[in-house]
């Protein structure tokens, strides 16, 4: 049974990846800070083969504990998904250091310490890691600094493990464009957003996406079969990076 660890698995998308996970036979520990979204999904998840382990990613002693205690229940690791994720979004001026530490600590630095504690085992296993990117790595928004600064850092991150990892553990990232989890929170949070026809519509794929479109890839490629990718990002955004914004111009053709 192959174990895979997935951060940041309580809830969003990392909960939609380690359900699905889950539904195709692997075994799941979930790395997460919010013991309360732990709790109340643990009843959905079979108890011989998910985990749940109290993790602050930033932290070296944490993640550390963490995956041991991860090996002594599976034995093994043949897969991360580096999933946990710190977001706020607000202008420069108003964001304070310690926010932008937080950022840059639970996604960028998470990402590394998971990756430092899980690849002698992955080594072992000749496994694969999987890095949650983002398309705001790539194009931005106002007020998003820290966010896209942690995002790109995991851009470059991925493909220094692929060729440090090489050729035992294969190592790529996904970058998410619009993904809704709105409803697939604690329940405190989890509140359904109304999407238009206009928020399906702007995509050229004709919808907004949601967790299980994430999960997918995923499970494409933690799969062996797809042993020949490695260092590669995989944009998720329903072709949404591929379309031109500029209104129509009487002077364009």
């Amino acid at each position: 049974m192959k174990h895979v660890i997935v951060t940041g698995g309580a809830q969003g998308i990392g909960r939609i990846i380690a359900q699905s996970l889950l539904k195709v036979g692997y075994a799941v520990s979930i790395f997460d800070m919010d013991n309360e979204a732990m709790e109340e999904i643990k009843p959905q998840f079979d108890k011989k083969r998910s985990a749940f382990f109290i993790t602050d990613v930033s932290s070296e002693v944490s993640v550390r504990s963490s995956v041991r205690a991860s090996l002594k229940k599976f034995g093994g690791i043949y897969g991360l998904v580096n999933n946990a994720v710190y977001e706020v979004f607000k202008p420069m001026s108003e964001l304070t250091l310690e926010e932008w530490n937080r950022a840059i600590g639970t996604n960028l630095t998470g990402t590394f310490l998971c990756a430092k504690f899980s690849s002698p085992h992955l080594i072992e296993s000749r496994g694969s890691m999987v890095n949650m990117c983002s398309t705001r790595a790539f194009q931005s928004e106002p007020d998003t600094e820290s966010y896209s600064a942690s995002k790109g850092g995991i851009y470059s991150l991925t493909h220094a493990l692929a060729m440090s990892l090489a050729p035992n553990v294969r190592v790529n990232s996904i970058s998410p464009g619009w993904i809704d989890v709105s409803a697939v929170k604690k329940k405190a949070k989890a509140r359904q957003v109304e999407l238009s026809e206009s928020d399906h519509a702007q995509h050229p794929a004709g919808r907004v996406g949601n967790a299980f479109d994430i999960a997918q890839m995923v499970m494409f490629l933690l799969d062996s079969a797809n042993g020949f990718i490695t260092g590669q990002n995989f944009v998720i955004d329903g072709g949404m990076t591929k379309k031109m914004i500029y209104l129509p111009s009487p002077h364009l053709d």
